[in-house]
C-alpha cells in the first residue's frame, strides 16, 4: 500500500507540473487581456513626448494676447539718459564799471596814462575823432567804462609817431591775439585778453562793426605806422576769463 501511495504522489506531482508549464501562459494571457478591457487601453504602450520646438509647444499665447515684457505699467525698458549739458563758465569777479586811468601791456612795450576826452556831436556822429598831440592815451568818455556793470565798449585812442618813439608805435608792430595787458581804473585793475589786430583804411573805420555796442570789450585805436595817414590799427580785447 505504501508502495501505491508513492506513485500516486508522484503522479500527483507531475501532472501538477504539467498543468503550471502548459496553463501558465494562458493564465497569463487572460489575466492581461482582463484588465486591458477593464482599464481601457493597453498597459505596455508609452506616450511619446513632443519634440521641442514644435508647432504646439512654440506658441505660447494667441496673437492677441499681450507681450510678456513691458506688459505691466512697473515694468520699464531702461533707457540712455541724456548727456549733462556742462555748467555755464562763470565770467572774471572785475571792480565795479570806473574811468580807465593806465594801460600796462607788457608784450608791446606799452605802458602809458590815460585821460578822459569828452566829443562833440560832430565827432560822435562821424567817429572821426583827433586826440591831442601826446604820446598818453585817452579815453573817450561818451562811450563804455571797464568794470562790473559796463554798458558799451571802452575805446582807448593815441597818436602813433612818425620818426619818434612812442608806446602807441608798438600796437601796430608787436600785438597779437591772445596776448594779455592790465587795465588800471579808479576802481581796481582788469585783465584784458586780446581777440583781434586789424587794419583799417581811415575812411572806412567810421562804419566798422568796432562801433557796436559790446559791454566790457576794450578797443585801442592808432595810426598804422606802415601806412599812418591811410590806414589804423585796432586791438580789440575781452576781459580774460583767468
Amino acid at each position: 500500500m505504501s508502495q501505491d501511495r508513492s506513485r500516486h504522489v508522484a503522479r500527483t506531482g507531475r501532472r501538477w507540473r504539467r498543468l503550471n508549464r502548459g496553463d501558465l501562459a494562458i493564465l497569463l494571457s487572460g489575466i492581461l487581456a482582463f484588465l486591458a478591457i477593464t482599464f481601457g487601453g493597453p498597459l505596455l504602450h508609452q506616450p511619446q513626448p513632443a519634440a521641442v520646438g514644435s508647432v504646439e509647444t512654440a506658441t505660447l499665447a494667441p496673437a492677441t494676447a499681450a507681450p510678456l515684457v513691458g506688459s505691466t505699467p512697473d515694468i520699464q525698458r531702461p533707457t540712455t539718459a541724456p548727456a549733462a549739458a556742462a555748467p555755464p563758465q562763470p565770467g572774471p569777479v572785475l571792480p565795479a564799471a570806473a574811468a580807465p586811468v593806465r594801460i600796462r601791456y607788457g608784450a608791446a612795450g606799452f605802458d602809458v596814462p590815460v585821460h578822459p576826452l569828452d566829443l562833440d556831436g560832430a565827432a560822435q556822429d562821424s567817429q572821426t575823432i583827433v586826440p591831442p598831440e601826446t604820446k598818453d592815451g585817452y579815453w573817450l568818455v561818451p562811450f563804455g567804462t571797464p568794470g562790473e556793470g559796463s554798458a558799451n565798449t571802452t575805446y582807448v585812442i593815441g597818436h602813433s609817431w612818425d620818426g619818434a618813439e612812442a608806446p602807441f608805435n608798438h600796437l601796430s608792430s608787436a600785438s597779437r591775439v591772445g596776448d594779455r595787458f592790465e587795465v588800471d581804473t579808479a576802481s581796481g585793475t582788469l585783465t584784458y585778453q586780446v581777440d583781434s589786430v586789424t587794419t583799417f583804411v581811415k575812411s572806412s573805420l567810421k562804419d566798422s562793426p568796432i562801433w557796436d555796442i559790446v559791454p566790457n570789450r576794450l578797443v585801442l585805436i592808432s595810426c598804422y605806422t606802415e601806412d599812418p595817414w591811410g590806414k589804423n590799427v585796432v586791438i580789440t580785447a575781452s576781459p580774460a576769463l583767468t
